[in-house]
């Protein structure tokens, strides 16, 4: 018989994490290790793992007693119904999880409602995205009301429990039907669910236990990231209402584009013109790297297409050691336009040259090819 890990690990948290913690900790696990995003052999097992976990956890008596016996203080409750995915508590969390409400007779737990996701578009630059930087950002949002703490009501009061429904949260409306009475179970519009209602709102947030402000926030922006990539910060979105646990914060990445420099993955590529001479005799050259330039010696002979390879002259990886390679893809460019001189010139080497041969190897297009694959 396996033995079960202890829930705290499990969940990564302390033994001491509060409410909020334990809740940001389950989404996070939850959402990496569903069996629909996670391939990997075991997801579902893992998935379970997690809800079981979150189940005991969040739960104050089931906790206290897991924190006094262990898994045999709480084997007989953790376990539940297991199905739908990824197993859920007793009938009474499936029927709330599906359709918003207890079954009839169930008296549902006070609802704590979590604060906004928040999403920030931030543009850098093309170094500062191979480079990393740190942004400073500024955004308004809602946040903890300092008068009362986020409890929504005035200093020195507390919230009372609601009289429409008696604590519960929620309404319970009788139909009749061809079928005969439908009980249909709805969120109390007094409390909007929550079981309390204050009675004393607090004067500096009206009730709500958020006030509207400016917020600064830095974010570190990792070397290598992408165009189109998002970075979350856990826990920096909006504040939850009367104390419920602040959302995230996600800020999505754009990168200017480089003049003369163009990304693939952690790969960079430039499109170097050269003359017909510089080609036929050879040249030494500037190349536009990330850090400036770069000299590079073009070999006589050289063919359009030819490319040059500078190691370690690419992106960072984000997940690994080292950076990518600059590609210098030489282009052969024919003048569409001459001077009398140069005319005389180039017809006097046509009547000297040799008939063009093409070169062994590669052709341009297999070069071509293998570029843009």
């Amino acid at each position: 018989m396996a033995v079960k890990r202890d829930y705290y690990d499990v969940l990564g948290v302390a033994r001491d994490a509060d409410d909020a913690e334990i809740k940001r900790a389950f989404r996070r696990l939850a959402q990496r290790h569903h069996p629909d995003v996670d391939t990997d052999d075991g997801a579902e097992q893992r998935f379970k793992e997690v809800n079981e976990a979150y189940r005991v956890l969040s739960d104050r008596q089931r906790r206290s007693a897991y924190d006094m016996f262990g898994h045999a203080g709480v084997d007989g409750a953790a376990g539940g119904f297991e199905g739908f995915g990824g197993g859920f508590g007793p009938f009474g969390d499936i029927f709330d999880a599906f359709f918003g409400g207890a079954p009839a007779g169930a008296r549902r737990r006070q609802r704590v409602v979590p604060g906004a996701d928040l999403r920030y578009d931030l543009t850098i630059d093309f170094a500062e995205a191979v480079f990393g930087v740190t942004r400073e950002i500024r955004f308004p949002t809602l946040a903890t009301c300092e008068r009362c703490d986020g409890a929504g009501g005035e200093p020195g009061t507390e919230p009372e429990t609601c009289p429409d429904c008696n604590g519960s949260g929620e309404q319970r409306r009788v139909a009749q039907t061809i079928l005969g009475q439908m009980v249909n179970i709805v969120a109390c519009a007094r409390c909007r669910g929550e079981g309390r209602i204050v009675a004393t709102p607090c004067t500096e947030c009206g009730g709500d236990g958020r006030v509207r402000q400016e917020r600064t926030v830095q974010v570190e922006i990792p070397a290598g990231i992408d165009d189109g990539q998002r970075i979350a910060l856990e826990g920096q979105g909006e504040a939850g209402p009367r104390g419920g646990p602040p959302g995230d914060l996600f800020v999505a990445v754009a990168v200017r584009p480089h003049p003369h420099l163009v990304r693939r993955g952690t790969e960079l590529y430039h499109e170097l013109p050269i003359t017909f001479p510089q080609a036929a005799l050879g040249a030494t050259l500037d190349v536009p790297t990330v850090e400036g330039t770069e000299k590079v010696e073009i070999p006589a002979g050289v063919q359009g297409g030819h490319e040059i390879r500078l190691r370690g002259k690419g992106v960072p990886r984000l997940r690994g050691a080292g950076r990518g390679d600059l590609h210098v893809v030489v282009n052969v460019v024919v003048p569409q336009k001459l001077s009398k001189r140069e005319r005389e010139l180039l017809e006097e080497l046509n009547e000297i040259g040799q008939p063009a041969v093409l070169p062994k190897g590669p052709s341009v297009f297999d070069r071509l090819r293998d570029l843009f694959s």
